[in-house]
């Protein structure tokens, strides 16, 4: 079994180190497992057993069922998947109208107080209530609940490739994620509300699929169905679908995203669990936006809601008007490159002041709310004001909260329009920028000023320990961009300028996230127009592809640097090169099949690995016969229970007596017993525990000669946590080795072949900037 090696690298020049995690690995005693940031906090993280564990206990679980069990399995998952949507959709509606108010009332305000010309109480105003908002989002997110800081996709999806850490789907992470994201994202700060509602999806997904939570008392017996980490895998990918339909009234891209980014493994039953759930959001949020629609919202319900619904109306194009699309969609896969290259960067920086301690989480939020608050009330006093057009499509200019003539600090009868898209709400700007007939409203240089704010602000806000998403800000900034474009070959194009802010959009988010389906389709039902299909599939594969010669997906260089070991679905070509016999390490732990207490006391308390091969003794000269494998969360119930017997002898007709399958079910993410909190006698130590009921009797194998290639598209199209391999000649050990995901880490890998750093194959790991160590994941 792969031993932890050497933890800091420090020895290998070409050692793979991670920097997020640098300086503070060794803060925790972890035997168990790798540890990774998740969130804001360095945490011990597991692999999840999604693999069926055909021990006697399960098949008399399922020898017991009856049609009516059957019929209530089934049930429940398609309730479970009611209950998410109309949860999420509830908690995705009260964001939106949370945010709408409290960002509202700031500007309201502070408008009024610009038209009455108190410039400066205006901007104490403005500036205090952003720093407020900023103060208390961070100091929950940091004091409360530390895994619910960024977007959660990138920790959502490494737990649909298999990762599990303690606090990611607990109800403190939920409530800290809603709060914190509606007075993160009402501060000001450029940050989105898109990520932190997918794992807010996934967080109330899990705690139905565990039936709530043991340990605040919010259990729900008749919700727990679901025993084992595959059916709440397939809850999670039902949720993060679920937020992003929630985020932006997109079912079908819900779907879509979930299928394409979120999720490792998808088959058809899941598609339709998951299609339901968004349609239940859809109806969901069509119904209070119903109610909205009447007045009842307070400033929410007007501008399109949550859907951006402002390019509706007939438009045509031509042939001459792709090629300047094209070079659009180019540059924007070159800046959505820079954009994630940048990001990583910050992202260090960052983690260097949060190891300091809470309070300077805290002081680099404050310090970058100052700064945007700054930026937001004075960059607006660089723009010249300008004579409001006599056909406005709306009142100009604009006093109160959103419109696309806000008058700041402009005489009657003009508005500033860099006010109009940088002091507004980053929902209303992206519809300012969206709007059709507004080609001659803004300037180049208030234009190509939001860009370059809107581009650096959304990297430097992201890092900051508040729940934060990336979409909104990329959409911000993309759609500036786009905008500046058609600002620029306006004269040469039948297009409008906002169609090319649609377009431009679509740019950076393909050139950034490396999504084409999913955001092809989110786009389109945000602007509810099918006639940009033609272009948007175009911008989005141009951008995409060029950005992917220069590095990865946005989350999955986040994945990267915090260190949480996802796998790929493919294998790289180095791997066709070793065996699995290359890779795997010693020392094996294994149990006999009828073992001592003491003995599985002592590995227990001596390792952290969570599977042991059985074997049973053959009559000499025969070799022991491979029988199992047996967890230690399974080992740990036994030793619990004190099934023990005096004696060296089966006991599986006893077994079944004091037991029953739900003593073995899987516990709720993060939780489980630990062998420190069991306590037995010097006798009971000397006592037996027949292993065999208790051990997966036909665990996935493989021969020590196998490819590793072969050995990892097993591994995770199947969803192992242990692989084990065996002799290819009979007459020795019945078992090599165990791998585990740690094992199919390039790192472990280059850590005991440096030889293939230097080779060819070097080459393929130059597009990822952010370069890291990992440990055991067993």
């Amino acid at each position: 079994m792969s031993s932890n090696g050497n933890l800091n690298g420090a020895d290998d020049p070409e050692s793979i180190t991670a920097p997020l995690l640098s300086g503070r690995r060794f803060v925790l005693n972890n035997h168990t497992s790798q540890v990774a940031l998740v969130g804001a906090n360095v945490s011990p993280i597991e692999s999840l057993d999604y693999e069926i564990l055909e021990n006697e206990f399960f098949k008399q679980d399922w020898r017991s069922h009856e049609t009516v069990h059957v019929f209530q399995y089934i049930f429940m998952k398609w309730f479970t998947c009611f209950l998410v949507g109309i949860i999420v959709g509830m908690i995705g509606f009260c964001n939106n109208l949370a945010v709408e108010n409290i960002a509202g009332v700031k500007f309201v305000i502070t408008s009024n107080m610009m038209l009455e010309e108190r410039f400066w109480l205006a901007f104490v105003v403005f500036f205090s209530y952003n720093l407020a908002l900023t103060v208390f989002a961070s100091t929950i997110t940091s004091l409360v609940a530390p895994a619910a800081a960024g977007s959660g996709i990138p920790e959502v999806k490494a737990y649909l490739n298999g990762v599990d850490a303690p606090g990611i789907f607990s109800i403190r992470t939920l409530i800290v994620k809603i709060v914190g994201s509606i007075t993160a994202v009402s501060s000001s700060l450029l940050i989105g509300k898109a990520g932190p509602m997918v794992h807010t999806g996934a967080c109330v997904a899990s705690l139905l699929g565990q039936g709530g939570s043991k340990k605040y008392g919010l259990t729900w017996k008749w919700l727990r169905y679901f025993k084992n980490d595959r059916d709440r895998r397939d809850l999670v990918t039902c949720g993060s679908a679920a937020g992003i339909a929630a985020s932006f009234r997109s079912p079908v891209g819900g779907l879509l995203f979930a299928l394409e980014e979120m999720a490792s493994w998808w088959r058809g039953a899941l598609l339709w669990r998951a299609f339901f759930t968004t349609a239940v959001i859809a109806i969901v949020l069509r119904a209070w936006i119903d109610f909205c629609l009447s007045g009842k919202c307070g400033l929410f319900g007007t501008g399109g809601l949550i859907m951006f619904d402002v390019y509706s109306s007939n438009m045509s194009y031509h042939l001459t008007d792709v090629p300047p699309v094209l070079v659009m969609a180019f540059v924007g896969g070159i800046l959505g490159s820079f954009y994630n290259y940048l990001l990583t960067k910050v992202l260090r920086i960052y983690n260097l002041i949060h190891e300091k301690g809470i309070f300077y989480k805290v002081l680099i939020a404050c310090s970058i709310s100052i700064f945007t608050s700054c930026l937001l009330f004075g960059l607006p006093w660089l723009a010249s004001c300008r004579p409001c057009p006599p056909d406005a499509s709306e009142d100009c200019p604009t006093i109160g909260r959103s419109g696309n003539y806000k008058k700041f600090q402009c005489p009657p009868g003009h508005y500033n329009d860099l006010a109009s898209l940088i002091f507004n709400t980053n929902d209303d700007a992206i519809r300012n920028l969206f709007s059709k007939d507004t080609d001659t409203e803004f300037q180049y240089s208030s234009v190509l000023i939001f860009l370059i704010s809107c581009f650096f602000l959304s990297i430097f806000s992201y890092g900051v320990v508040v729940p934060a998403g990336l979409f909104v800000p990329v959409i911000v900034t993309g759609a500036s961009y786009g905008r500046f474009v058609g600002m620029l070959v306006g004269s040469y194009t039948d297009l409008n300028h906002g169609l090319y802010a649609v377009l431009g959009a679509a740019s950076l988010l393909g050139g950034t996230m490396r999504m084409t389906v999913s955001l092809c389709v989110i786009i389109l039902e945000l602007t509810n127009n099918l006639l940009l299909l033609p272009l948007i599939m175009i911008v989005l594969l141009v951008s995409k592809t060029t950005a992917d010669a220069f590095n990865g997906n946005i989350y999955n260089l986040i994945m990267k640097a915090k260190g949480l070991p996802y796998l790929k679905g493919h294998a790289e070509p180095y791997m066709r090169q070793l065996t699995v016999s290359d890779v795997v390490m010693g020392p094996l732990q294994l149990f006999n099949g009828i073992e001592k207490v003491g003995n599985i006391v002592h590995v227990l308390r001596t390792t952290g690995h969570n599977g042991f091969p059985v074997i049973d003794e053959s009559p000499p000269p025969e070799p022991p016969v491979l029988f199992g494998l047996v967890l230690r969360a399974h080992l740990i119930e036994l030793l619990k229970k004190k099934s023990f017997v005096s004696t060296p002898v089966r006991t599986t007709t006893d077994a079944f007596r004091q037991f029953s399958s739900e003593d073995f079910a899987k516990r709720g993410s993060g939780n489980g017993d630990k062998i420190e909190d069991i306590e037995l006698t010097e006798e009971e130590m000397e006592m037996y525990i027949d292993l065999h009921p208790f051990t997966n009797a036909s665990p996935y194998t493989v021969v020590e000669t196998m490819s590793l290639a072969k050995a990892l598209i097993l591994f995770r199209q199947v969803g192992l946590r242990h692989l084990l391999v065996i002799p290819k000649m009979s007459c020795r050990s019945p078992i090599v080795g165990i791998l585990t995901r740690h094992d199919f880490m390039p790192e472990h890998i280059f850590r005991l072949h440096p030889a293939l750093v230097s080779s060819r194959w070097k080459r393929l790991r130059l597009r990822l900037p952010v370069r890291e160590k990992s440990f055991r994941v067993s």
